[in-house]
């Protein structure tokens, strides 16, 4: 999960045009193919789990999770490694994913295929709100999100090293209603970040950025299908044990 610094157009700054420039178009072709990529991927650790094999499950999703967030970090900082750099990423996230949807859905029954209708409704709800006007990526705009998901990331950070230390903390926070509430926060700002990702995009096409930028759009919209995702099943979960 991420706050999506890599929607920040700052990083087009200091880029030479050295071929044909990118296009929304393009973008949008990649960013499909990462979602297969990472769909393809997922399938695998999803079958290992069904088929009983939790603890190469587990290890994968670890590789998946550290990997990712490598080659994440040092995409922003390489963007034109992007089109090797998303693609791995891609895969890291299907393995990560693959094996946590294989667990939610061996507790709860088909919570797997409504958050994946969910995410994408809400994406495609978003890309009209974004193309009729209705919001806009303005500079309060982005700073107010950019604000809500760094924060939402401290957070994440700061559970994940309090749990070490009182492993009944993050069931604090992800059971009962302070955790739904939580939730719903968390999906409401990973929805509003693809205001950014659509703007990030729309942005570099306008500024004829290098055709890089298509993957490194794709990326960024590809980080925030995921986060949403992940945050919706864990919503589902929390309003199906709370019923």
């Amino acid at each position: 999960m991420t706050s999506n610094p890599m929607t920040q157009e700052k990083i087009y700054e200091n880029v030479v045009l050295d071929s044909e420039p990118m296009t929304v178009s393009g973008a949008v072709n990649k960013t499909i193919l990462l979602l297969l990529v990472t769909f393809a991927t997922g399938i695998f650790t999803w079958t290992q789990a069904f088929a009983g094999y939790m603890d190469k499950v587990v290890m994968l999703m670890w590789v998946g999770i550290i990997a990712g967030l490598i080659l994440a970090i040092i995409m922003r900082f390489k963007p034109q490694n992007a089109k090797l750099l998303s693609i791995g990423y891609a895969v890291c996230e299907g393995l990560a994913i693959g094996g946590l949807s294989a667990m939610y859905e061996m507790q709860l029954q088909g919570i797997v295929a409504n958050a994946a209708l969910i995410t994408f409704l809400t994406l495609f709800v978003m890309l009209f709100l974004y193309k009729a006007g209705v919001i806009k990526a303005t500079d309060t705009f982005k700073k107010v999100i950019y604000t809500a998901t760094f924060s939402i990331m401290i957070f994440y950070l700061a559970s994940i090293v309090i749990s070490f230390f009182n492993p009944n903390f993050i069931a604090i926070w992800n059971t009962g209603w302070l955790g739904i509430v939580l939730s719903l926060v968390f999906c409401g700002v990973a929805a509003l970040n693809f205001i950014l990702d659509f703007d990030f995009i729309e942005q570099g096409a306008q500024k004829m950025a290098p055709k890089y930028f298509e993957w490194f759009g794709a990326f960024s919209l590809l980080v925030t299908i995921v986060w949403l995702y992940l945050e919706l099943l864990r919503l589902l979960a929390q309003l199906s044990r709370n019923r």
